[in-house]
């Protein structure tokens, strides 16, 4: 039995990214409640290898003739559309038990945001005499959607870690919750209370985030602990496309290096931690902070340094030699390089500044180091070109470094989901607006931004041969059949040759059938013309 009871919701979806779903602000704010008294419970739905086919919802359907035929080559795509996580029954049965007299659901992407309102029909039903609190992204963007749900009594918009606690307290004292930062909550006249998002005023007086509460056995990678830390909020940038730019309610902070320090000292100690993602939408932006914290970290770990990654991604200006250096020596392994576009239209309609010299220093001083690297392009944005977006790959395809394909979605809270909104582009539900969904069909359809992943997919695949010392093969015809038992590298060769022969982009079934994707003759034209102009450069 416990006081408050802190859920992650299970997701649906084409895939998922476990090391990327440590319910981290859940243990921000559990720490928080407890520094109040309150005893706190992690019930995170994420925490199990557990998976199940589903059928997707309706408003996915059109995704049937892109991703609806399995494919076994090293190119392929999407096919089955999973529960990822524990079944709501189970969740259920969880939540009774507990008895807590709050709960609180994380709501941090629009595009599940479905699934946390499930949970929260099943806290009710389970549960009924407790309150039910939505919190993250999307009830802070979107509060009165998710008001118009019955089974949500409350929504905290910003940030947890006070308004949390603070409205615990006033339910156990039967107070107003008025003086709650961040709330929203119905009048019995149907009318709302929307209050603006709350910001912790002083990050680095935050207790250590409740790392015990977190089921990190599962998080695990090679038999050693993962560890997710975000070192600072918001971004000091303006991206259309992104909803935590330095105009969004959140703006820019960062914490002190000695602040973050203590968090990875805590969350390491007794334990062998071999994999901390730094989840900060700009983490390199203050080079003297950031060695700072790379010292410390070097000092921390000595010579039991884990693997770092900053996976949302770093900004090529900010990254010097010194700094490269830095992080190799500390444990980076990899660039994740942002990008955006080569394109300079289309960084202007991204409020992006045209990074491309940058780019190519910090590869240069990554391959110098023996870092790895993906360069991160957004494709399907509003009024994009199709063509360009295939020009920034084979702007990756010369350099060092794989080619990571975003397709645009719109997140509510950016100057993106307000522009798509105004020209009609938004999808019909919150289940569309996510990349795997191909959202948006507009001047780039969905059979464009389709294939645009599928050219990434087999020009990562060449790099890949090329890296191998393996010959890319020349282009020739493929048989109606392979067979089944070659493995996955020599059924990508063979589908690669018969791409190079006539640009059409093949999968093959379990029985060996080969059959084409559905994808635009154009883009995959202007690519094989495009890889004529210029050697294609390994990873």
């Amino acid at each position: 039995m416990v006081d408050i009871l802190l859920i992650q919701p299970p997701m649906a979806d084409y895939y998922r990214t476990a090391k990327r779903t440590i319910p981290y602000g859940l243990a921000c704010i559990a720490a928080a409640a407890s520094q109040k008294g309150f005893s706190v419970a992690i019930l995170d739905a994420m925490a199990t290898a557990k998976s199940r086919v589903v059928s997707p919802p309706d408003s996915l359907a059109h995704l049937g003739p892109f991703y609806g035929r399995a494919d076994r080559s090293p190119m392929a795509l999407f096919h089955h559309y999973r529960h990822f996580g524990y079944s709501l029954e189970h969740i259920g049965r969880q939540v009774k038990a507990s008895g807590a007299f709050l709960v609180g659901i994380a709501s941090l992407f629009t595009a599940y945001s479905d699934m946390a309102l499930a949970v929260a029909r099943t806290v009710k039903a389970n549960l009924p005499g407790c309150t039910v609190v939505l919190g993250g992204h999307h009830p802070t963007a979107l509060p009165e959607t998710v008001l118009a749900e019955p089974s949500v009594d409350l929504v905290i918009r910003g940030e947890g870690e006070t308004a949390l606690p603070a409205l615990a307290e006033a339910l156990r004292a039967g107070a107003s919750l008025d003086g709650v930062p961040g709330i929203c909550y119905r009048h019995p006249d149907g009318s709302l209370t929307v209050n603006a998002p709350t910001l912790v005023a002083e990050p680095d007086r935050m207790p250590v985030p409740a790392f015990d509460l977190i089921r990190r056995k599962f998080y695990r990678r090679h038999g050693l602990d993962s560890l997710v830390v975000t070192a600072g909020r918001g971004c000091p940038l303006a991206c259309s496309y992104c909803a935590t730019s330095v105009h969004s309610w959140m703006g820019f902070r960062k914490r002190s290096v000695p602040a973050v320090l203590t968090e990875i000292r805590a969350a390491s100690a007794g334990r062998r931690v071999g994999f901390i993602d730094f989840e900060d939408e700009n983490l390199t932006m203050d080079r003297a902070w950031f060695l700072d914290l790379m010292a410390g970290i070097g000092d921390i770990f000595g010579d039991h340094r884990p693997e770092l990654r900053a996976m949302n991604g770093l900004f090529p200006p900010s990254l010097d030699e010194t700094v490269v250096r830095a992080m190799k020596t500390v444990g980076f392994t990899a660039l994740n390089l942002s990008l955006g576009s080569a394109d300079r239209e289309q960084l202007r309609r991204f409020h992006r500044p045209d990074v491309r010299a940058a780019f190519d220093r910090a590869l240069q001083y990554g391959r110098r180091e023996g870092l790895s690297a993906v360069g991160y392009i957004i494709v399907g944005a509003p009024d994009q070109d199709p063509l360009t977006s295939v020009d920034d790959l084979l702007f990756l395809a010369r350099r060092p470094v794989l080619a990571g394909v975003s397709v645009f979605y719109p997140a509510p809270g950016s100057v993106d989901y307000r522009l798509c909104n105004d020209l009609g582009l938004l999808p019909d539900t919150f289940a569309a607006m996510r990349a795997t969904a191909l959202p948006i069909e507009q001047r780039t359809s969905r059979t464009d931004s389709v294939t645009l992943l599928r050219l990434g997919r087999i020009l990562n695949f060449i790099k890949a041969l090329l890296a191998a010392d393996i010959p890319v093969p020349p282009a020739s015809l493929i048989d109606a059949r392979v067979d089944p038992s070659l493995d996955r590298q020599a059924l990508g060769r063979k589908l690669l040759a018969a791409f190079l022969n006539d640009g059409s982009i093949r999968g093959v079934d379990a029985d060996g059938t080969v059959y084409r994707h559905r994808v635009s003759t154009r883009l995959c034209q202007h690519f094989l013309e495009g890889l004529q102009d210029g050697p294609v450069s390994a990873a």
